[in-house]
């Protein structure tokens, strides 16, 4: 730990992701002890993906000719001919383009997301953060399993089960608690002992979807599927293609269902 104190500055790089790996670090430790700073921060991290997600197609889409920089600078000696509509719609497009870099995300602009779409994200999101961390992935390891089992229960007022996932080629990591927008997740972590990790996030929901029938979402080369059981949200999330990671997501619900 360098000593530095965490400022909202570097809140706001670790959800935009700019922050040197020693900074993430640092802010993560500081996340995993202030549990309100980490909810807010997680639920900020659910808006950047959703509007960027919202913001993509117009982002890519390409500018009209009239509103080219280059022909715009070139009639610079003619204002006039730009109509305030073309100039009406340019700030719409750079104000577009704005908001979907991630800076003005420091107000609430989108609701949070909400049921088995909520944990889904919430899901990526910590997988994004933990699994690629080689000094400190869980908090307690697989021989602690049963702490860790005692601290989910205590932390959820509901337990959950560890599934066994060896029968898929992954042996238990352990795990932690984290901190989402919508109160606190237990989250395991397995790995295959060639790199390849996977995480499985479970809440308890808030609201909607309290049984949810199971849905695929992903994001680049992660992968995941989700579902409800009797007022728990699960997720597994990780790199395996759908096809290789749908068997064993429903895996994961048959050995969990006989343990609700």
């Amino acid at each position: 730990m360098s000593g530095r104190p965490i400022t909202e500055e570097d809140l706001h790089g670790f959800v935009d992701g700019v922050l040197a790996p020693d900074r993430i670090v640092e802010v993560q430790a500081y996340l995993d002890t202030h549990p309100d700073a980490a909810q807010r921060i997680a639920g900020y991290a659910g808006q950047r993906s959703m509007l960027r997600a919202a913001l993509a197609p117009i982002a890519e889409e390409p500018l009209p000719p009239n509103l080219d920089l280059a022909r715009m600078i070139a009639q610079r000696s003619r204002p006039r001919s730009i109509s305030r509509r073309a100039l009406a719609a340019a700030a719409v497009v750079l104000l577009a383009l704005g908001i979907a870099g991630g800076w003005t995300l420091r107000g609430p602009i989108l609701a949070p997301q909400e049921g088995i779409a909520a944990v889904a994200q919430e899901a990526a999101d910590n997988y994004a953060v933990y699994a690629p961390d080689k000094q400190r992935p869980v908090e307690l390891r697989a021989a602690d399993r049963a702490e860790l089992v005692a601290w989910t229960a205590q932390r959820l007022g509901r337990p959950v089960a560890v599934p066994d996932l060896a029968a898929s080629g992954y042996r238990f990591m352990g795990g932690r608690i984290v901190s989402t927008a919508h109160g606190p997740a237990a989250l395991f972590m397995y790995d295959n002992d060639r790199g390849t990790r996977l995480v499985m996030l479970a809440r308890v929901m808030q609201g909607a979807d309290q049984n949810a029938s199971m849905t695929p979402h992903g994001s680049g080369s992660i992968n995941g599927f989700a579902w409800a059981d009797n007022g728990l949200g699960y997720s597994v999330v990780g790199p395996a293609a759908p096809d290789a990671l749908h068997p064993i997501a429903n895996d994961v619900r048959r050995q969990l269902s006989r343990n609700i």
